[in-house]
């Protein structure tokens, strides 16, 4: 049995279907860039069937990867299936990941299907797949609650049809790493042919054990993993790619288990995430959390200083993490700049490495020193600012002591031409510049929350602001930057109208192609 665990990343599928992380097309293949460039085996782009937005976003997908196995998600049914058949068709590797229910649940309740319909319907989905690609992945959804013996029935069928990989999910998180680990032992022993495929776990993290467990089923013969950055997915979200990649790396000594993960463009890809989504990754997140490789207890601090090692079991380099920072300033260049955001684990494109220029040097002739930190947040608040529709043209905010009710007058532009302004009154700056901004995009929203952290040093620091806000309807969240706190938290209310913009046109365009 290999050594080589291959990572299946399904933060484009399974991550960005779960409320509240949703991308656009140009997001997601900003996404998928960096995914690329972390040399993640598999991409899990989309489900081609789901819309014809999802569709598009998968081909385009296939189109632009070169280095990576480009997927699409189908269920066992013939349109599902040739809609991902034609989804991949331009990729220079492509795979189609088909699945049906199994369990006692699936079968009663949701699929109205005996034992047999489910084999046969397993069957003709591997079949039909295989005419579009030779590789293909078979899941038996909520593997975990399946009888021993059906499930060892259904993957043997599987295998028979053609099936080139064979996914155990855990689909609603139920298990343990002791019941999964035995699970794939049996399976991996007792399934005829099973050395001809290459069996996967799909862990969810309902219990907080989704890490846990899918390195416990690569302990019983798994060799693909399927995780999501940051760990997002359908509720409690998905194992997370950095922390299994990670923790194969660091304890290579017991797991003797290795992937071809670039992890130096962990960080990177995993800012470049919360910022799309405006989902920031909490402080104390294993691996790329804020904390991560901060000490602030003094006997730690004692100890890091006089050898690393006796807190630290990865190097901050590792995942990407730069602790030199730095200083570029005004008279730095093109070359200079482009250089750092490699180093800090973005590759700009020439277009992008103009605009985060040209916003580089606005920022060093307010700033002293412009550090990594700086730098970092132009480049993510680029990816951002580049989707509008709406820019903020200006904004002007009179508050002070004496003022009651202090009044904001911003000024947005729109990418189709328009141009408006409003002044609002409110209790707060911040919430007249929100209500402005409503007024302006006749987008009405309760503030759910306001936070706002420093994002580097110095009393010039950069700030990233994060919003939560709602409508009647949904939950969002949304993310801004700059060195004036008020500008940053207007960013971040736009971002969140911008979403629910752009979500707008989708719909209107997926109705009237229907």
């Amino acid at each position: 049995m290999t050594n080589y665990v291959k990572i299946f990343d399904t933060t484009l599928r399974d991550g960005e279907q779960a409320p509240g992380f949703s991308m656009t097309a140009g997001q997601k293949l900003r996404l998928v860039k960096a995914l690329e460039g972390l040399q993640v085996d598999i991409i899990e782009a989309g489900f081609a069937a789901a819309s014809p937005g999802d569709f598009d976003a998968i081909r385009t997908i296939a189109h632009e990867v070169k280095d990576s196995t480009v997927c699409s998600l189908a269920r066992c049914n013939e349109n599902d299936i040739r809609a991902s058949g034609e989804a991949i068709k331009p990729a220079k590797s492509g795979r189609i990941h088909t699945f049906i229910a199994t369990s006692p649940l699936h079968r009663k309740y949701k699929l109205k299907m005996s034992r047999d319909e489910i084999v046969a319907r397993a069957v003709a989905g591997v079949e039909l797949a295989r005419q579009y690609t030779d590789d293909v992945e078979f899941s038996c959804e909520d593997a975990i609650r399946t009888e021993r013996d059906y499930l060892k029935r259904v993957v043997e069928a599987a295998i028979r049809a053609g099936a080139s990989t064979i996914n155990i999910p855990d689909t609603v998180g139920y298990t343990t790493p002791e019941e999964i680990r035995d699970l794939f032992e049996f399976l991996t022993s007792g399934v005829e042919d099973a050395d001809s495929v290459t069996f996967s776990a799909h862990c969810h993290d309902d219990l907080g054990l989704a890490v846990a467990n899918s390195l416990a089923a690569v302990r019983g013969g798994a060799r693909q993993v399927e995780c999501a950055l940051n760990g997002i997915g359908e509720r409690a979200g998905n194992c997370a790619m950095e922390e299994v990649v990670m923790a194969l790396r660091t304890r290579y000594d017991f797991f003797g288990l290795a992937t071809g993960i670039k992890t130096p463009g962990i960080y990177g890809a995993s800012r470049l995430l919360a910022t799309l989504t405006g989902n920031p990754v909490p402080r104390n997140k294993a691996i790329i959390g804020r904390n991560a490789f901060a000490h602030e207890s003094g006997i730690h601090q004692h100890g890091v200083l006089a050898n690393r090692e006796t807190y630290e079991i990865m190097k901050p380099e590792d995942v990407g993490v730069n602790t030199d920072n730095l200083v570029l300033g005004k008279h730095s260049g093109r070359a200079a700049l482009k250089n750092r955001a490699r180093k800090l684990g973005f590759e700009l494109s020439d277009n992008q490495l103009q605009s985060v220029f040209i916003a580089f040097k606005e920022l060093a002739d307010e700033k002293k020193e412009v550090f990594d930190t700086d730098i970092e947040a132009l480049i993510l608040g680029e990816a951002v600012s580049t989707d509008g529709p709406w820019q903020i043209s200006s904004l002007h905010v009179s508050a002070g002591s004496n003022m009651n009710h202090p009044m904001a007058t911003v000024r947005l532009k729109h990418s189709d031409g328009r141009e408006r302004e409003h002044a609002s009154q409110a209790a707060g700056p911040l919430n007249a510049v929100f209500d402005a901004i409503s007024q302006i995009t006749d987008i009405p929203m309760k503030l759910d929350h306001f936070g706002v952290r420093s994002v580097s040093g110095g009393e010039d620091a950069m700030a990233e602001a994060t919003v939560r806000v709602s409508t009647d309807f949904e939950s969002y969240q949304g993310l801004g930057t700059s060195t004036d706190t008020v500008l940053a938290g207007a960013k971040a209310y736009l971002d969140v109208i911008n979403r629910i913009e752009r979500r707008a046109v989708r719909q209107t365009s997926i109705a009237a192609q229907h």
